[in-house]
C-alpha cells in the first residue's frame, strides 16, 4: 500500500505546529504544508492527496475557507484547525462537509485519531467503489474480489472457456477460491441451469468411494437395501466438480478415466451402462506434476482433466487485494454481527500485507471476522488481530523463492528493526513497560506482544538490587 499523502495548509507554515509529532502514527507518509489558500488550491487541482489539514488563524469563518478548498477535491477528507474555536464555528464546518473540527488548544491530543479514523474511512469507501466497479463491468465473477494482475489472468480464462465444454484443471493452495472458479464457470456455461454436483475426493472414505461416485444396486452389497443414485450421474446435464482429486486411490482414478472418455457409468452391481452428460472441473492443492512424475496420479486421467489448467495465485502474491478483500469481508462481518467498525486502522493493514497466509482468502477471512467480534474500537488495530500472526508477519516467512524474496526479505529487514528498536527502547526506560510504550506511542498490550515476539524480556533490563 502507498504511503499516505496528507496536504496542510497553515499560514504559518510547516513550523506553526509540529506537524511530523502529531501524525507520527501515519509514518511513513508524504507531507507538504501550502502556506496561502491559492497555492493550496492549485496543489489540489494538480496532485493527488489522501487527507488534508487546514489550519485557520485569523478571524473569518473557516467554513468559507474549507468550502473553497473543497471545490478543488471534492472528495477530500479534510480537517479544520481552529485558532478561534466557537460552537457556530464548529457547526458551519460540519455542515459543509469537513471530516473534523478541532481547537487548536486540543491539537495535540486529537489531531493523530482524527486522520487515523478518516484515512480508514476514506480507505473503505474507496474499496467499495471497487467492488462496485468489479460488479459492475465485464470481469465480474460472482463472489470474486481482486484487482491485481494475477486475478485478471484468471478472469481472462474463465471468461474464454466458460461457454466450451472442455474440462478444466484448477491448481491452487487451500483456500485461495478453487471452488469459485468452478461455480463460475458453471454459472457462466450452457450448463447454468443444470446441477452442480461438487465431490470433495479426500473426504469420503475409501471403501465407498466407488459407490458414492457410480451409484449401486439394490442388494449390490450389504447395507445396499436401495438403488441409489451415484454423484456422477447427479450431475448429468452439469457440471461435476472433483475437488481435491489427486486423493482419488489409483484404481478409481482408472474407472474415472474410462468415464470421462466414454461418458457412460455403471452402477455397483448393475449389467447394463448408462450415458451421463457431465462437464468435468477438477481442483488439487498438491503439486500433481510431481504426483504424476512419482507415479502417485494415472498420466492419461491427468492429461483428460487437464484440457485448460488455471492456476489460482496464493494471496500473498496479489498485492493490494489483501486491503481489498480485508476491507470487504469487514463490511460483511460488521453487517452479519450488527457492529460498527469503520475498516483497519494502517498499522494493522501493514501487518495482514507482511505477513504470508498460508490459509489464503479463507484464512484472511475468519481473521477479520474474528477481529470484528473481538473489537472494542471503532477501527479494527494491532490488539484485534491474533497474537501469532502479529509476529509471524515479521518474521519473513515466505517459502516461494524469488517470487516472493522481496516481500520476504522486506519482512526480515522490518523484524531486525522491531527487535533494535524494542531493546534500545528497554534499556533507556530500564524495564518500565509503562514509560516506554508512552514513548512509542503504542498500547501496552501491543507493546508486550511485541516483546514477547521477538524474545524480550522487560525484567532483565531492570536494574538489580
Amino acid at each position: 500500500m502507498r504511503q499516505p499523502r496528507i496536504l496542510i495548509v497553515d499560514s504559518a507554515g510547516g513550523t506553526g505546529l509540529p506537524y511530523d509529532r502529531l501524525l507520527a502514527r501515519l509514518q511513513p507518509m508524504q507531507v507538504r504544508v501550502e502556506t496561502s489558500l491559492e497555492t493550496a488550491v492549485e496543489s489540489l487541482r494538480r496532485d493527488s492527496w489522501d487527507l488534508g489539514v487546514v489550519t485557520v488563524r485569523v478571524s473569518s469563518p473557516p467554513d468559507v475557507l474549507y468550502q473553497t478548498l473543497q471545490q478543488a477535491d471534492p472528495q477530500l477528507s479534510m480537517v479544520v484547525i481552529d485558532s478561534l474555536p466557537s460552537v457556530d464555528r464548529a457547526r458551519a464546518c460540519l455542515q459543509a462537509g469537513a471530516g473534523d473540527y478541532l481547537e487548536l488548544e486540543r491539537v495535540d491530543r486529537d489531531l493523530e485519531d482524527a486522520l487515523v479514523r478518516l484515512l480508514a474511512l476514506s480507505r473503505r469507501v474507496a474499496a467499495e467503489e471497487v467492488l462496485r466497479r468489479v460488479v459492475e463491468r465485464p470481469y465480474s465473477f460472482d463472489d470474486f474480489l481482486g484487482e491485481s494482475p494475477p486475478m485478471h489472468a484468471v478472469y481472462a480464462v474463465i471468461d474464454r472457456v466458460a461457454s466450451s465444454n472442455v474440462d478444466v484443471l484448477i491448481t491452487g493452495e487451500t483456500g485461495t477460491g478453487k471452488e469459485l472458479v468452478a461455480r463460475s464457470l458453471h454459472r457462466r456455461s450452457r450448463r447454468g441451469s443444470g446441477p452442480f454436483v461438487p465431490i470433495d475426493c479426500g473426504a469420503i472414505p475409501e471403501s465407498l468411494l466407488e459407490s458414492e461416485f457410480f451409484g449401486h444396486e439394490r442388494g449390490a452389497f450389504t447395507g445396499a437395501d436401495a438403488r441409489r443414485i451415484g454423484l456422477v450421474e447427479l450431475a448429468d446435464g452439469g457440471t461435476l466438480f472433483l475437488d481435491e482429486v489427486g486423493e482419488l486411490p489409483l484404481p478409481l482414478q482408472a474407472k474415472l478415466l474410462r468415464v470421462l472418455q466414454e461418458r457412460r457409468i455403471r452402477r455397483v452391481g448393475a449389467r447394463q451402462e448408462n450415458a451421463v452428460d457431465v462437464r468435468v472441473v477438477a481442483a488439487t492443492s498438491r503439486a500433481i506434476d510431481q504426483m504424476v512424475a512419482r507415479g502417485e496420479f494415472r498420466r492419461d486421467l491427468y492429461y483428460r482433466i487437464n484440457v485448460v489448467r488455471i492456476d489460482m495465485p496464493p494471496l500473498r502474491l496479489r498485492g493490494d487485494d489483501i486491503g481489498l478483500l480485508a476491507e470487504a469481508f469487514t463490511n460483511r462481518a460488521t453487517q452479519e454481527m450488527g457492529r460498527s467498525v469503520g475498516g483497519l486502522s494502517p498499522d494493522a493493514y501493514q501487518v495482514l500485507k507482511n505477513y504470508h497466509w498460508p490459509g489464503n482468502v479463507r484464512e484472511l477471512n475468519n481473521v477479520i471476522r474474528r477481529a470484528v467480534a473481538m473489537t472494542q474500537a471503532h477501527t479494527l488495530g494491532l490488539d484485534d488481530l491474533p497474537d501469532e500472526l502479529i509476529t509471524a508477519s515479521g518474521r519473513g516467512t515466505g517459502s516461494e523463492g524469488e517470487a516472493v524474496g522481496f516481500f520476504a526479505e522486506r519482512a526480515a529487514q522490518t523484524a531486525r528493526f522491531e527487535r533494535q528498536y524494542l531493546h534500545d527502547l528497554l534499556s533507556r526506560h530500564l524495564g518500565d513497560v509503562t514509560a516506554a510504550a508512552r514513548e512509542a506511542r503504542l498500547p501496552r498490550g501491543t507493546l508486550y506482544r511485541l516483546l514477547k515476539g521477538h524474545d524480550l524480556d522487560a525484567a532483565s533490563f531492570r536494574p538489580e538490587g
